[in-house]
This record gives structure tokens, C-alpha cells and sequence, in this order.
């Protein structure tokens, strides 16, 4: 296959505002904007040269927040003012999609999509870059909506789980049910059977397959990006799309379209990947030095203390005493100790500080 198809399309979505990575990852500049693993790239330079491997550079779009149109600007110079497609509220997964897809049909009605968040943390890119193209195989026929299954490790609850039959198209397989971040006990069910993968929340489509999927499952959204096509790429678009958007659900492509479709079908993958969607996952995926603390930015002096994360302004010293699962993040005017592994106790920490300390330090 053609790694460069003038009819494939990438479309990343970069618009989210990283709260679980708060207070490295803030709203003035969250989490895909920032340099994570310390690679000289922030987590949506190294998604976009990653798929500069599928689709040419003027074949990739950010869909982005208008806030961060600055920030996408100053991080992918290469990309022209069309490419960079601004959301004037936050409408969760669905209405972004529907954009993106609606746009490039436009311009390529036998387009195929590959659609990606821009924080995914990837660490065997061959074997995704092969898994992507045997997606992008299996979506060539009309009416297919692929995803990709992340074969999983552990009986994680944080994630969706996908669960596949045998009936296959290419490399793709038939996808039976989409369950959404199950109780620890249907996870390890899900793990036992050996049918179920991760649901990695990256999807490929022609276009015109998706738009008659919108057209079924949310007509109104449809209805308000099709009107729309005698705006994109002009002077209006814009103009239009805030307008647009005041008509569209709050809702993700996965309910809004996935779990209604029939042909469905899930590519499974198996390249060392995350979602990078807490500090406990970051924790999962980095080196670890002595004692198994991760240490970032930091000089580190422990005692007796393992499995922290330090992550500091860069080349603070920290000194540690008896200190076992714990985040110590320090960044500009917040301090903040807390056990790495409890998600739901840490998303209160951030609620408290939006109603006790108002909107500034987020």
C-alpha cells in the first residue's frame, strides 16, 4: 500500500484540556502541547510526524479549541490556515469528527480518514504505522467504520473494552459489543476470555461512509455540517461553524455513532501503547530509576521512599523520606503530594480547587 495515498486524510484531535495531568497540564496549555517524555517534542509534534508515514503533511488536520490556535500555530509551522480547524466550544468527540470529515469531503469525496487523538503515547511505531494501514484496507469498503483494539495487558478499568467475533474483513475482525471502563471484575472477565481488546479510540472511514452513518444516528449534527459545505474553505467557514456548533449534542462519536452502526470492525494492535490519561499511566509507561521512582526535571535525594513520581521546574532538588506510591508535582504557583494511583480522589482535588481557589490555577 501506498504509506502516502493522496486519498488518505489524518485528522488529530487536540483540543482537550488535560485535567488529569493538572497542575504539569493546564488550561492555558494542556497536556498534548507539552513535552512529556522529555524528547525535545511535545505528545502532538510526535503524533503528527508519526503519521507523516500515512498521509502527506497537507493531508493532516488538527482540530483544535480556538484558544489554542496560537499554540498549534508555533508547534506545526508546516500546517496552512485550512488545516487548522477551530472548535468554538468543547461538544465532546462526534461534532469534531463530523467537521473534520464533512470538510475534507469537500475537497476529496473518495477520502479515507484516519481520526486520532493527540495525546496517545506510542512506543513500537512500526508495528502501528502497519496496523493503521491494515485499518485504512479494511475501511476501503463502503460502509465500513474501523477501529483499533490495543491487546490488553492487565485488567485495566480506566479504558473501553471492545469485543470481537471471528468473522473478519482483511485483517479487521467484526465487532460484537463496546463496553465503557467496567468494575475491576468484568475487566479481569474481559482479559479471561480472550476476545476483548482495549478500545484505543482511534478510528478510519471513507467519508462518505461516516457522513451516511451521521445521517442515521444524529441527523440534526448531520444536517448543520452538510449546510456547511458551501462554507469550507472560505472566508466564512469559520463565521459558520461557531454557529454551527450552538445546534450540535454534547456526545462522543463512540455512542453517538459506533455503538449504533453494523459494520464495525476492530484491527488489533499489539505496538506498546497508552492513552497517557493519568499519572498513574504515565508512572506504567516511563523508566523507572533506583528504587522505582520516576524522576522528571527534579534532582532526587531519596530515603527509604519507592514507585514515586517527582516532577518538577527542572533542576530542583528534591529530598524524600519514606515516601512509597506517591506524585510530588511542583509547577509555577502549586505544590501538590498526593498517592499516584487513586484517579477518582485526585479528580476531587481538582474540582476543589475550581470552586475554592477559582479558574486561574487550572
Amino acid at each position: 500500500m501506498d504509506r502516502k495515498s493522496s486519498q488518505t486524510f489524518v485528522i488529530i484531535m487536540a483540543g482537550g484540556v488535560g485535567s488529569r495531568f493538572w497542575p504539569y497540564s493546564r488550561n492555558k496549555r494542556p497536556k498534548q502541547f507539552l513535552d512529556i517524555f522529555g524528547t525535545g517534542q511535545s505528545l502532538l509534534q510526535m503524533t503528527y510526524n508519526r503519521f507523516l508515514q500515512t498521509a502527506g503533511k497537507d493531508n493532516i488536520l488538527i482540530v483544535t479549541n480556538q484558544q489554542y490556535a496560537e499554540l498549534v500555530k508555533e508547534q506545526l509551522p508546516d500546517l496552512e490556515q485550512d488545516q487548522i480547524l477551530l472548535e468554538p466550544a468543547r461538544r465532546n468527540t462526534a461534532p469534531c469528527v463530523a467537521y473534520a470529515c464533512y470538510k475534507i469531503h469537500k475537497k476529496n469525496p473518495d477520502a479515507t480518514v484516519v481520526i486520532t487523538p493527540a495525546d496517545h503515547a506510542i512506543f513500537n511505531e512500526d508495528k502501528f504505522i502497519a496496523t493503521v494501514e491494515e485499518g485504512i484496507f479494511a475501511a476501503q469498503k463502503e460502509g465500513n467504520l474501523v477501529t483499533i483494539g490495543i491487546k490488553p495487558t492487565k485488567p485495566e478499568t480506566g479504558y473501553g473494552y471492545i469485543q470481537y467475533s471471528e468473522e473478519k474483513f482483511g485483517a479487521a475482525r467484526k465487532v460484537k459489543t463496546f463496553t465503557e471502563k467496567p468494575e475491576l471484575e468484568w475487566a479481569k472477565k474481559f482479559l479471561e476470555s480472550g476476545d476483548f481488546v482495549w478500545n484505543a479510540g482511534i478510528f478510519i472511514w471513507k467519508t462518505s461512509t461516516i457522513i451516511k452513518e451521521y445521517e442515521n444516528s444524529l441527523p440534526e449534527m448531520a444536517e448543520a455540517f452538510d449546510d456547511g459545505m458551501e462554507h469550507y474553505y472560505t472566508d466564512t467557514e469559520q463565521q459558520y461553524i461557531d454557529k454551527a456548533y450552538t445546534q450540535c449534542r454534547n456526545i462522543s462519536i463512540d455512542y453517538g455513532i459506533m455503538e449504533k452502526a453494523n459494520d464495525v470492525y476492530v484491527v488489533l494492535g499489539d505496538f506498546a501503547w497508552s492513552d497517557l490519561g493519568s499519572w498513574g499511566s504515565l508512572y506504567d509507561n516511563l523508566k523507572k530509576e533506583e528504587n522505582e521512582n520516576i524522576v522528571m526535571g527534579a534532582e532526587l535525594l531519596p530515603y527509604d521512599s519507592h514507585s514515586n513520581i517527582i516532577k518538577t521546574d527542572k533542576d530542583k532538588l528534591v529530598i524524600l523520606q519514606d515516601l512509597e506510591g506517591y506524585l510530588v508535582a511542583d509547577f509555577e504557583d502549586v505544590l501538590m503530594i498526593v498517592k499516584k494511583d487513586q484517579e477518582a480522589k485526585f479528580r476531587e482535588f481538582v474540582n476543589d480547587v475550581k470552586n475554592k481557589k477559582g479558574e486561574e490555577l487550572l
